[in-house]
This record gives C-alpha cells, structure tokens and sequence, in this order.
C-alpha cells in the first residue's frame, strides 16, 4: 500500500511537473523591452512639447494666448487659463494638437471676465 502511495505521488508530480515545462515552452515570447528614457531625457522632452505648444498658440492667428499655461507629460498636453472670448478656446486647443509629440490635449481654459481677475 505504501508502495502504490508513493508511485502514484510520483506519477501526479511528474505529470504536473511536464504540464508545467510544456506550458513555459509553448507561452509566447516577450518582447525585449523598449529603452527606457532617463528622468532626465523625459524632462527635457516634456519641456521641447511645452515650447512647440506655445510656440504654435503664439503664431495662431485669432488667438489672444497671454492667459494660457501649458503643461506636458509624456505628449499629454494640458491647458488651463482663460482667454478673451469663447471663440478662441477651439483655437487653442487645435493649435496645441497640430504641435509635434502632442498626443492629446486637455482643455481647462475658460473665458475671462470682463473687469474681473
């Protein structure tokens, strides 16, 4: 009894153990991983969307952008402030989509009142 005990254990570990090895060989490779860019090259790519941003409000026609801010991670490009009328808020926010490593825009801008701050 104690015999048939101990060939079934490892009868049951060899088949799971085999199951295991076929699993791992047929599972799909992983990719080598992409290069990862330094806190320091991230910053600075961070900072190049922020000046292509407010290079491209500054040169729209139509578009008062002295009370925009503009701030950028990783190609999200977000936009707070106020500008002078409400026709001027889809200026701005297709101005900084046509910029270079813009990959969306954040709209926080909202119309400035008139006398008040």
């Amino acid at each position: 009894m104690r015999t048939s005990l101990c060939l079934l254990t490892l009868v049951y570990c060899g088949l799971f153990s085999t199951y295991d090895a076929f699993a791992q060989a047929n599972e799909p490779q992983a990719s080598a991983p992409e290069a990862t860019m330094s806190r320091k090259e991230m910053r600075a790519e961070n900072r190049q969307t922020v000046r292509s941003v407010r290079h491209a409000l500054l040169h729209t026609k139509g578009l008062d952008a002295s009370g925009i801010r503009i701030k950028a991670k990783d190609g999200v490009v977000l936009l707070a402030g106020t500008v002078p009328d409400a026709s001027q808020i889809p200026l701005a926010v297709a101005a900084a989509a046509s910029a270079p490593t813009v990959k969306s825009v954040s709209n926080y801008i909202s119309v400035r009142i008139p006398g008040g701050r």
